[in-house]
C-alpha cells in the first residue's frame, strides 16, 4: 500500500532512484509508430511511448513529441499521418526507425521495411505491420506546466479517416488483440511488454447498481 512508509518524492527535486520511475508506473503503453511525410515528399517512420487513443467517434489518436522532430514538423505542414501497430515480429524494425536520423534520411529504407501506399492521405503506411489507421491533423498544442510555462513538448492529434486490418487478425468479426502479439513500451532504457493471448482476461464492465 502507498501509506506513510511509501516511496514519496515531488518530480521537481528529483526521484532519488537510479531510474526515473515514472515510465515505468505509466505503463506498459501502446506505441504510437508514426509516419509522415515533408514537404518533398521524403517519408519518416518513428516510434513515439506516448501515444494513446481519446475518442471514440470520430476515433481520434495522438501521441506526444519531446522536442520539435521531424514527424511534429511535418505534420503540422502536411496535416496528415498515418500510425503502423508495433508487434513482437516487427520490433527490431521499429526499434531501428528510434534510431536519431537526420531528415534526409527515410527509416523505411534503413529498416528495410516496405512503404504501402495510402488511401486518403499522402504518408505511407508499413506493410508489414497488420494495422494501419490513416489520421488527419485535428490538433497540434504545445503542452505547459502547472505555471503556465510553456514546455518544449507538443502534443498531436489526428482523427482515423481510413484504417487497414489483415484479416488473419480478424475471428468471427471481432479484432483479436492478443494474436498480433503487439508490444509495448515499460519504461527504463529499453524494457518492453508483449500481449499474449495467455495475458488476456476478461471482465464485464461493472453497472449500476452494483451486484
Amino acid at each position: 500500500m502507498a501509506d506513510i512508509t511509501a516511496y514519496f518524492y515531488e518530480p521537481r527535486q528529483g526521484h532519488g532512484l537510479r531510474h526515473d520511475p515514472f515510465n515505468a508506473i505509466v505503463a506498459p503503453r501502446p506505441i504510437g509508430w508514426i509516419s509522415t511525410v515533408d514537404n518533398k515528399g521524403i517519408a519518416n517512420l518513428a516510434p513515439y511511448s506516448f501515444f494513446n487513443a481519446f475518442n471514440y467517434s470520430p476515433p481520434i489518436i495522438g501521441f506526444s513529441t519531446i522536442g520539435w522532430k521531424d514527424s511534429v514538423a511535418n505534420v503540422e505542414a502536411t496535416g496528415e499521418f498515418c500510425w503502423s501497430l508495433a508487434t513482437k515480429a516487427l520490433a527490431r524494425e521499429m526499434n531501428l526507425t528510434c534510431a536519431p536520423a537526420p531528415p534526409e534520411v527515410d527509416e523505411f529504407e534503413i529498416s528495410g521495411l516496405t512503404r504501402a501506399p495510402s488511401r486518403l492521405v499522402s504518408p505511407p503506411r508499413v506493410l508489414e505491420s497488420p494495422v494501419n489507421f490513416e489520421c488527419r491533423l485535428t490538433q497540434l498544442i504545445q503542452l505547459r506546466d502547472a505555471a503556465g510555462a510553456d514546455l518544449p513538448t507538443w502534443l498531436i492529434l489526428g482523427e482515423v479517416v481510413a484504417v487497414h486490418i489483415d484479416k488473419l487478425y480478424v475471428e468471427g468479426g471481432v479484432y483479436e488483440t492478443a494474436i498480433a502479439r503487439p508490444i509495448l513500451r515499460a519504461g527504463r532504457l529499453g524494457d518492453y511488454a508483449e500481449i499474449t493471448p495467455e495475458a488476456m482476461f476478461e471482465m464485464p464492465r461493472a453497472t449500476w447498481p452494483l451486484t
